[in-house]
């Protein structure tokens, strides 16, 4: 199947690696748009709704990198509350980049769809909440974008056809390739469910993504080549801070050399204009044997 290939849009997923720090969180807004990403994403969660009582009592499955006493206090003190995002939402237009969160149940849904971001993700952990689901597509216009890892394909047709039944998926919805790991060694990458993805789906959505947990930046080329239009990466400023996402994500260093790269190969993805290219004429006047 022949791929049309648009400019990449690299999003860098900031998520949680703010530790719950406001003028951190402004911060890494200020290093993603120096990097040239178009998209810095948030997560946003209503706790007390997503866990249950004994989930959100239980303590963190990794006491070093929790804020807080059990599970659900670790997770209260990354939250955000719905003005702060939209203090967020203000100052990605103010420095010229586009703000987004992940939503993981029906009331932080409701929350950011009230401040109307551009667009809305839906991690792979609860694209099957279907109440959730409703709402992006029922109560918002944006763009819904979502992730399908640790997803059957077909639970992925089944979040398609939701999109479609009131005719919403070729104009709204973006689905992303994903493994659910991190990190993810790159055997587990799978890059090539791609091409399922597009040979299924390319006529039926708006586009097509990549949501890399690996290290380093070496594939994500090859996903965007196989027709992966928009690119997340997560994104912090030291991978050695506190926290469980820091590890598998990209410091400036490395983001900035991504959004090169594909900006490199997006421009390289062409056919010749001609048999002789004009660069390559000087060299055939000088090299080319004749006969």
């Amino acid at each position: 199947m022949k791929i049309t290939y648009n400019k990449p849009k690299i999003i860098a997923e900031i998520g949680c690696n703010h530790k719950g720090n406001f003028d951190t969180a402004l911060e890494l807004l200020n290093l993603a748009k120096e990097c040239g990403v178009e998209v810095a994403k948030f997560q946003t969660r209503h706790n007390k709704t997503l866990l249950t009582e004994e989930q959100y009592s239980a303590p963190h499955p990794n006491p070093a990198n929790s804020y807080g006493e059990t599970y659900g206090e670790h997770r209260e003190f990354l939250e955000f509350s719905t003005e702060q995002h939209n203090e967020l939402k203000k100052y990605c237009e103010k420095i010229g980049i586009v703000y987004s969160t992940s939503v993981w149940e029906e009331v932080s849904a409701k929350e950011i769809v009230s401040i109307n971001p551009q667009l809305i993700k839906v991690p792979s952990a609860c694209n099957n909440n279907y109440r959730m689901l409703e709402i992006l597509r029922d109560e918002y216009e944006g763009e819904v974008h979502i992730s399908t890892g640790m997803t059957t394909k077909d639970e992925v047709e089944e979040v398609v056809q939701f999109f479609e039944t009131t005719n919403q998926a070729k104009g709204r919805l973006i689905i992303y390739n994903c493994t659910s790991g991190y990190p993810v060694p790159f055997h587990d990458v799978c890059l090539l469910e791609i091409n399922t993805l597009r040979e299924k789906y390319v006529d039926r959505v708006k586009d097509i993504g990549f949501s890399g947990h690996h290290l380093g930046i070496a594939i994500d080329n090859a996903a965007y080549t196989l027709g992966a239009t928009w690119i997340e990466r997560h994104f912090t400023k030291d991978r050695t801070w506190k926290g469980t996402d820091h590890a598998a994500s990209l410091e400036p260093a490395g983001l900035r050399k991504l959004v090169r790269d594909l900006n490199a190969t997006y421009e390289s993805l062409s056919y010749k204009k001609s048999e002789i290219l004009e660069i390559e004429q000087v060299q055939r006047d000088k090299l080319k044997n004749r006969k």
